[in-house]
């Protein structure tokens, strides 16, 4: 992949944001010349290092996942290949840089928090769900039956699960479909199918419609993880507003790159170390690939490496605390406008009286989530495959423009129910359960094909931007708006990871109707 490609597919993610929050902060949120200059540089950091790593991963690390995948399909050998499944999810997973970040946002406001043994938790309900969405295409389980049962398994679990950790464990299902963990799922759902499909197994069709839906069945899988996580923890203290804010404000005085720099070399090096060894492993044992492949396969890694280490030092150094601040200060700009409601009796004698916010500052809130929903949305790379993909399976039935309306629509709509939800402290089961029933619902009516693809692309509207600047900018309105930022801000991710499982199945419905009636009109 030419890297300045890449690089136009990053800066063009990250950049509409920037001058989102460049305009704020001259504007109605003032924020300091140093922040100012502290967020340009985290995002100029935040551009280069998602550049060097996704180059990295397409040139190094993809292929080990799609040769892995192809040669343990060809074996034949189900237990290896669901053994394998489970090595890989765990592996890449803990590489994946969402995932890093969700952890890291977390223990910012629960030291309790183990940030390692939470990773370590996510990365086993992706291992443990990949080996059952691959034990599923083998033995041609409806991916529908899966999804229902999968879910009503995780809303009880979640029943159970302390509150401040319920909006996380959602979190975390739309964190790990990032660009590490995805390709290697992708190439061990395709490959699957592959086989089956060359076998005389299933028809071609349904290899076509095997071949989407396991990047929807693992993102399941750290759901679950996330909620035993908070049920099993012992010791742990429910994190205050005013802790969060102490601990934002730290890390956004201490605004000092370099500083970050050796920890953050640190936890790349961990994260990538089983990465490697499993590359290499397989290399000796499964793949055998020629030495320049091997010196692609390296060169691959340190671009990985290094584009890691760049990101989330301008994240955590820059792109982060600002978010957090600017929030802070919306926060308090929608709540310092109170209004004072006398209530009255049937006698009329004052019984009680109540403060809320103005109307005015509420709405401004909102409206800037929403404008921050569309904005980030529209300018994820993976949105982009992702329309393009589905435009080509509808055969242009289905334009682009019309998959960019209804994804901008709707996780704009999901980021201002998350303001919402940090103003008035509503339940995010409001939300989540009659969203899921619906997208539930949906997959019985809306084509196969479409519904794998909808719950493989749960994860890609929630990208890097969503997971770094989404989720500080709604923590940061959480600590100054008298909220609990890990009950409140929590769950944004959740709400833009289910925007497209009802948004793509919707259009499924109409490709089909569509479909018919072109059928009817011949």
């Amino acid at each position: 992949m030419n890297i300045f490609a890449k690089f136009k597919e990053t800066a063009f993610s990250v950049l509409p944001v920037m001058i989102v929050v460049v305009i704020l902060g001259l504007t109605v949120a003032p924020l300091s010349l140093s922040s100012m200059t502290g967020f340009v540089l985290g995002g100029v950091l935040v551009i280069f290092g998602l550049t060097l790593f996704l180059l990295g991963v397409d040139i190094g690390i993809l292929p080990i996942g799609e040769r892995s995948g192809a040669a343990l399909t060809s074996k034949k050998n189900l237990p290896l290949l669901l053994g394998a499944a489970f090595v890989i999810g765990f592996i890449v997973t803990v590489a994946e840089p969402d995932v890093q970040v969700l952890a890291d946002q977390l223990k910012g406001i629960d030291s309790s928090v183990s940030k390692w043994n939470l990773i370590f938790m996510i990365a086993a309900g992706v291992g443990l769900f990949v080996s059952l969405g691959i034990l599923r295409t083998v033995l041609s389980v409806p991916l529908r039956l899966i999804l229902i049962i999968s879910y009503a398994v995780i809303f009880a679990l979640a029943y159970f699960t302390p509150t401040e950790f319920q909006g996380v464990s959602f979190d975390s299902g739309g964190a790990t479909t990032g660009p590490m963990t995805v390709p290697f799922i992708m190439a061990l759902g395709v490959g699957v199918a592959a086989v089956r499909s060359k076998s005389g197994q299933p028809s071609k069709t349904a290899s076509s419609d095997d071949s989407f839906g396991l990047t929807g069945i693992a993102s399941i899988g750290p759901i679950a993880a996330v909620c035993l996580y908070g049920i099993f923890m012992t010791g742990g203290s429910e994190p205050s507003a005013e802790q969060f804010k102490e601990a934002a404000e730290l890390s956004f005085s201490a605004n000092h790159f370099l500083a970050l720099l050796p920890e953050i070399i640190h936890e790349v090096i961990s994260a990538l170390a089983p990465l490697v060894v499993m590359a290499f492993l397989f290399q000796i044992f499964l793949l055998k690939m020629p030495p320049f492949q091997i010196i692609r396969m390296i060169r691959g890694l340190v671009f990985s490496f290094v584009g890691l280490v760049v990101f989330l030092l301008g994240a955590q150094g820059g792109f982060m605390p600002v978010g957090e601040r600017l929030g802070e200060i919306l926060g308090e700009f929608a709540v310092s406008g109170d209004k004072l409601v006398v209530v009255y009796n049937s006698l009329g004698e004052v019984t009680s009286s109540l403060s809320i916010p103005g109307i005015i500052e509420i709405i401004f809130l909102l409206l800037t989530g929403c404008l921050f929903g569309a904005v980030v949305v529209c300018a994820e790379p993976a949105v982009w495959v992702l329309t393009d993909q589905v435009e080509s399976i509808s055969g242009g039935t289905i334009k682009r423009k019309v998959m960019l309306i209804a994804l901008s629509a709707g996780v704009a709509i999901a980021i201002g129910i998350s303001m919402a939800r940090v103003l008035f402290g509503f339940s995010l089961w409001y939300v989540l359960i009659p969203g899921y029933i619906i997208a539930l619902l949906l997959t019985f009516v809306s084509p196969k094909l479409f519904t794998g693809i909808a719950f493989d692309s749960g994860g890609v509207a929630s990208g890097p931007m969503t997971s770094t600047f989404i989720l500080s900018f709604t923590l940061g309105a959480s600590s100054t708006s008298g909220g609990n930022p890990a009950i409140d801000a929590f769950g944004v991710i959740a709400l833009v990871a289910m925007t497209p499982l009802i948004a793509i199945q919707m259009l499924g419905i109409f490709y089909r109707i569509k479909m018919k009636n072109a059928g009817g009109e011949k």
